[in-house]
């Protein structure tokens, strides 16, 4: 599960997680428990997290599968880690008022926002792993979230069957 900040990763990735028993893992708290970080970005104001160790950390866990990764880049993962790429996208007034409320300003939540506009995350997805993989969805609205939330409940469904 990958988008900018503010698209609503968490919250969809924990509730797909209840509603399959998959298990869910955010990136930046796997970081922060295990201060995989290589020091600090000043002008963003937050850790740099240590790409290498995430992904070690992460390894065997994800050799094992039935986990839902929560991060707003993914081509820093291996390709054989996912069967699927979800990247959320949101509309950029709703995203620009979504992180202000988180309390970003100036260059962060511009940057942030042009992320959003150029579809920098869904352009590094389709870059990274295979295209038939990634797929866009729409996080707007709690309508889209539940729509979301049943279309993947669906493919995680379909998937198993078709695997075990």
């Amino acid at each position: 599960m990958s988008g900018t900040p503010g698209v609503g990763k968490t919250t969809l990735g924990k509730e797909l997680a209840q509603r399959t028993g998959l298990t869910y893992v955010n990136i930046g708290d796997l970081a922060q428990e295990g201060q995989l970080f290589d020091g600090y970005d000043e002008e963003y104001q937050c850790p740099i997290l240590d790409e290498d160790r995430v992904v070690d950390e992460l390894d065997e866990k994800m050799s094992e599968g039935g986990v839902i990764v929560d991060y707003h880049g993914c081509d820093l993962f291996p390709e054989r880690w996912f069967d699927i790429v979800f990247v959320l996208r949101t509309d950029n007034t709703q995203l620009y008022t979504r992180l202000e409320a988180r309390g970003y300003t100036g260059k962060k939540l511009q940057d942030n926002v042009q992320c959003e506009i150029f579809q920098t995350i869904y352009e590094e997805a389709m870059e990274a792993y295979s295209k038939e993989i990634v797929h866009q969805l729409p996080s707007n609205t709690p309508e889209d979230m539940e729509h979301n939330l049943e279309q993947i409940v669906q493919w995680t469904e379909q998937w198993m069957k078709d695997h075990n």
